[in-house]
């Protein structure tokens, strides 16, 4: 299957292939159609699958062909909602990329910058909008943006909106929306909230799901080390000694943990910077700008401020606090393994989170391997979890990532 086969207009095809895309994920080969016939859809895919691909091209496509027949108007004709600024840049930096060729105006609204030049934009006419729910309101409330001409919304993320408390500013939203309209609802997981909002927005839609419901990617490679938590930070470093790990993503619960943890790892050499809420949107985006370019070998994170984050052959992604919620850690580690690459997941455990190690466990239908002969292993291990030998799994490090690399498959640039 090729993008040629997916009832795609030449200058979409032409932008794919200018970005050296060929070949569509199974997300994506699905999707298309049926956004192309304008139906409603439901799609559930773990992260790193295409999702943002699988939406932007088609509703690009179904924008740009209804401006050939009718005028056009101040106001968007499209609505993407998503959770994080930084996700919400991404998904614009798609745009750009699959619809340079198409007759499509496109912003990008969030919180964290003044709203001067978001309102200019609106203001000169655009027909999509991707935003994040409270500057979205903001706008709204101002009388300075619109919904009333909305024709196709998209709900992105919409288990992350949840989780981070956006599920009533998403409600607000929704009920400024046309009733006539087609509805795009896309989730990594389906929690029974998320599953009882997508049947009161979506109607008789096509249902996708590419993988079972809150499983991880396959290719990733799981582990945990069990420690003392006072132990963590220089088992970290120990870690970070092999010099094979080239780039880490390392998750902390709390923003102070994050900045703290940054710091000590500046003091032992290796070269980090932290982003969480707390951060202005330049010094994210200047962080994660130098993450991508390799100037920083360890980027901290907090799980709002990690949404979003998509970097190509990202190889390790570390759990140095367990997340609370058990599909929390399906978003964290679907940050490496993504469009076909290898991929490890390395989460560190103390005595209080082996409760939270059980939920992940259970919701993922997995015993993850534990690593044992490290020097800062807990005294009171489990003996019944399936071990993995210390220097297997370390010699792992050298081979990691290199199973997407040299081959022509779509490699999505976007959540």
């Amino acid at each position: 299957m090729s993008f040629n086969n997916l009832q795609l207009i030449e200058p979409v095809l032409q932008a794919l292939g200018k970005e050296g895309y060929t070949k569509p994920t199974p997300i994506q080969e699905k999707s298309i159609p049926s956004i192309l016939q304008k139906r409603d859809l439901l799609g559930c895919a773990q992260t790193g699958t295409g999702k943002t691909a699988a939406f932007t091209i088609p509703v690009l496509q179904l924008i740009h062909e209804q401006k050939k027949t009718t005028q056009f108007l101040q106001q968007p004709q499209a609505l993407i909602l998503t959770p994080t600024r930084e996700l919400a840049i991404q998904i614009g930096e798609s745009i750009e990329a699959y619809g340079r060729f198409l007759n499509v105006k496109h912003t990008v609204i969030f919180g964290g910058l003044p709203q001067h030049s978001q309102v200019q934009a609106i203001r000169r006419g655009v027909d999509l909008v991707v935003a994040t729910p409270g500057r979205l309101l903001d706008l709204m409330q101002q009388k300075i943006l619109s919904l009333s001409h909305i024709q196709y919304f998209v709900l992105d993320e919409a288990d992350r909106m949840l989780d981070m408390g956006f599920i009533h500013d998403v409600k607000r939203i929704i009920v400024h929306l046309p009733s006539r309209r087609q509805t795009l609802f896309f989730s990594a997981t389906m929690p029974p909230a998320i599953s009882k909002l997508a049947s009161v927005l979506l109607k008789d839609p096509v249902k996708v799901e590419v993988t079972p419901a809150s499983s991880v990617v396959e290719i990733i490679e799981q582990s945990v080390y069990f420690t003392e938590k006072k132990n963590k930070q220089p088992l970290l470093i120990h870690l970070l000694q092999n010099k094979s790990i080239e780039t880490v993503l390392v998750f902390t619960q709390m923003k102070h943990a994050a900045d703290k943890l940054a710091y000590k790892l500046n003091n032992a050499g290796i070269r980090t910077e932290a982003i969480h809420g707390d951060k202005s949107q330049h010094s994210r985006q200047r962080a994660l700008e130098n993450f991508k370019r390799r100037k920083t070998r360890v980027l901290v994170a907090t799980d709002i401020a990690a949404r979003g984050i998509d970097i190509e052959e990202l190889t390790h992604v570390i759990n140095f606090d367990l997340p609370n919620v058990p599909e929390t850690y399906v978003h964290r580690i679907g940050r490496t393994g993504r469009a076909g690459a290898a991929g490890i997941a390395i989460s560190f455990c103390d005595q209080n989170e082996k409760p939270l190690l059980n939920d992940i466990q259970k919701l993922n239908r997995r015993t993850i391997p534990v690593v044992k002969g490290h020097p800062f292993e807990m005294d009171s291990v489990n003996s019944n979890i399936n071990k993995v030998p210390l220097a297997s799994h370390v010699n792992s490090f050298k081979n990691a990532g290199t199973g997407g690399r040299g081959r022509k498959v779509f490699r999505q640039k976007t959540n």
